[in-house]
């Protein structure tokens, strides 16, 4: 097995900002969701453990003693989650009341089935108490069984938002829009992966713009911590059983969260049980298991005992009484309580265990949100922890084998995976055009040589961990929903185009690629479909400013990567570095030369390192066994390409044009200009 690269490796300056608190103890993320606390429709979107529950409670109780609101409903996704909203004494820590939910209206407690739940919400409608936390599903019984009316002037909270979907056989996405259209309640949603990318939109378009949104980033979130000061994230390939080959990523020393594949996926080896005694085997010598918590221990060769939970196990008994001793709250502070915990489809969303440095994740996972909630689990902050990393393992492409288009394709989702999340952990960019007028911006760092009237600039600020780039030809966006977008959710459309499976398998392995046919066809195609309600200006803005994010965020990596950046680098700087640098290098930073790079470029010269020759030479000939021609719809695009670069040049593209992108176009011309001439001859 070859060893894999980090593919990212992020530092932060772990400054202690995001775990400070302020005079009403609130942390960065709670006070800035607090600002917001008048509004009706409110998303908040920060990344797990930034305190979303807390920063609820702020709000809730605002919203119940000083606008009206009647009572309080809390929605959580699954009983577990529900203790996230136990009592807590905010007054203690500077606030004007405390948060308190009475035993029997925390439903997530209560012994039975939905329906006496159902029974106890119209109880609690009715009463003069203020707060009653219940799942998703007890909510949507509720609704269906007393109507939206009955929640007029409630608060309703919804927790981990993307559970949610427009889809309608969601019911609470379909009670959800309801409520916002009946327009009596106030609604709060929460998520720390709002990747809609993944599956369905959460909430139709015209509702989701009456929704404010507090968005926290990871950047920031990690930059502000105490101790921990870099993340890596990468993926490795293997060959065989997985199971041989763990101790090659697995490091008995680190504290780790293993979760072994699904049993239907190709990495499986179908025995579950058996996976788990093999890595217990390949760890050390068992010694049995310890009898007040059912941890696995195991001696190491070097004689140290780990401590291994085992959540995979299905007898009841065992796995409750590890799952217990897990939550114990007396050893929560306790970093030398478990060493080791393997799991399937546990310990992910809304576990907390902030000693973990290593989430190893084998075989592909199919949604993002997943693989967002897994890495949060390493990302906690917590005394002595400097580094955190995420792994996933994945089986290399057999030829043998008839699944080798299924393993092409989990590769290629692994890599769109690994995009996504090096988007999500890096700094916010803002772009503004560079023009005569263009100065610098308060408040932004602009490098050693301050901010250059006569070239595009990079300027950044530390604090909220913000770019402004200034890239010549850059359209504007006009319309306030095109700003949004533009600010709030490039992501969302990094992810449309990432997860399109032609876009990524020609990034990767189509040789003769024009990179313009990827950034400007294929991200104006999937902007269009996505926002069609925005003119088209507005499009090629927001497609524009995408194709910006994505490719400078590359640029950055492909620096850092060849600075040897890699390993360890002091302080937070690496990308920070490479964007500036790329801007620094180019004669001038305008779009046409953003356009032109391949946003897969890097992650193939990553991809070459890790895989085996053999098995690469088998994925690019998969891929280029599929090749198709032109098809009339990409050269409609082309043609329209075409027609603006007629208007900027005066002149259409030519055929015989030394430049890839303008020969494509005029093949685009050509080919429309042929299929008229064989309809017409008919």
């Amino acid at each position: 097995m070859t060893k894999g690269v980090p593919s990212v490796s992020v530092k932060y300056a772990a400054n202690g900002s995001s775990t400070k608190s302020n005079e009403l103890g609130m942390r960065a993320m709670q006070e800035r969701a607090y600002e917001k606390r008048g509004e009706q429709y409110l998303l908040i979107k920060s990344p797990p453990a930034s305190g979303k529950s807390r920063a609820l409670m702020f709000i809730a109780l605002d919203k119940l003693h000083n606008q009206g609101l009647r009572q309080a409903i809390v929605v959580v996704p699954e009983k577990s989650i529900g203790s996230s909203f136990n009592d807590e004494p905010l007054s203690k820590y500077g606030f004007w009341a405390d948060w308190t939910v009475q035993p029997q209206w925390n439903l997530c407690n209560a012994p039975g089935g939905d329906d006496g739940k159902v029974g106890a919400v119209g109880k609690f409608l009715a009463s003069d108490d203020k707060v009653l936390v219940c799942t998703h599903a007890t909510f949507r019984f509720a609704v269906d069984k007393f109507g939206i009316e009955a929640f007029d002037d409630r608060l309703i909270a919804v927790d981990e938002f993307h559970h949610v979907s427009a889809n309608p056989d969601n019911k609470l996405g379909a009670h959800l829009g309801a409520l916002v259209a009946r327009d009596r309640v106030h609604l709060v949603a929460m998520t720390g992966s709002y990747f809609r990318g993944d599956a369905e939109a959460v909430l139709s378009p015209e509702d989701e713009a009456r929704f404010d949104t507090v968005t926290y980033t990871y950047y920031e979130q990690l930059n502000g911590y105490k101790y921990l000061k870099s993340l890596d994230i990468g993926y490795f390939f293997y060959s065989g059983s997985y199971a041989d080959d763990i101790l090659k990523v697995l490091d008995p020393t680190e504290k780790t969260i293993l979760h072994i594949p699904n049993v239907n996926s190709r990495e499986s080896t179908k025995d579950k049980h058996r996976e788990v005694e093999h890595i217990i085997d390949a760890l050390g010598e068992w010694q049995g298991a310890d009898p007040a918590t059912g941890f696995q221990l195991v001696k190491t060769p070097e004689g140290r005992v780990l401590r291994i939970a085992d959540l995979v196990d299905d007898e009841p008994a065992k796995r409750d009484k590890v799952s217990a001793a897990l939550k114990d709250p007396a050893q929560k502070n306790n970093r030398d309580h478990v060493d080791i915990i393997i799991a399937l489809g546990m310990a992910k969303e809304g576990f907390d265990w902030i000693w973990c440095e290593h989430a190893l994740t084998v075989g592909y996972r199919a949604s993002l949100t997943e693989i967002v909630q897994i890495i949060g689990r390493a990302t906690r902050d917590a005394e002595g922890k400097t580094r955190a990393r995420f792994t996933n393992l994945i089986a290399e492409p057999d030829a043998a084998a008839e699944a080798v288009t299924e393993a092409v394709n989990d590769t290629l989702k692994a890599i769109a995976a690994s995009l996504l999340m090096e988007q999500v952990l890096a700094p916010r960019f803002n772009f503004t055009p560079k023009t005569v007028n263009s100065g610098p911006v308060e408040g932004f760092d602009y490098g050693a040589g301050g901010y250059d009237p006569n070239k595009e600039n990079v300027g950044f600020n530390e604090a909220s961990g913000q770019f402004q780039i200034e890239i010549k030809g850059l359209v504007a966006p006009k319309s306030k929903e095109a700003k949004r977008i533009c600010q709030e959710d490039l992501n969302e459309v990094i992810t449309a185009f990432v997860q399109d499976k032609t876009t990524i398998e020609r990034g990767l392995f189509d040789e003769e690629l024009v990179p313009e046919e990827l950034t400007q066809v294929r991200m104006g195609k999937i902007v269009g479909a996505k926002f069609p309600e925005l003119d088209a200006e507005d499009q090629e803005a927001v497609r524009q400013h995408a194709v910006a994010a994505l490719n400078l965020t590359q640029k950055a990596k492909e620096i850092a990567l060849s600075n040897g950046d890699d390993t360890q680098t002091t302080g937070n700087t690496a990308l920070i570095d490479g964007v500036r640098k790329f801007a620094m290098d180019v004669r001038e930073l305008d779009i046409d030369l953003i356009d032109r790079i391949n946003p897969f470029g890097e992650a193939y010269s990553i991809l070459a390192k890790t895989m085996s020759e053999e098995s690469l030479r088998q994925v690019q000939a998969v891929i280029s066994a599929k090749k198709v021609q032109l098809s009339p719809d990409e050269a409609r695009d082309l043609a329209k390409r075409a027609v603006k670069f007629k208007q900027e040049r005066g002149r259409l593209p030519s055929i015989t044009s030394p430049d890839p992108w303008e020969k494509k176009m005029a093949e685009g011309v050509a080919y429309l200009a042929r299929m008229k001439q064989e309809a017409a001859n008919g």
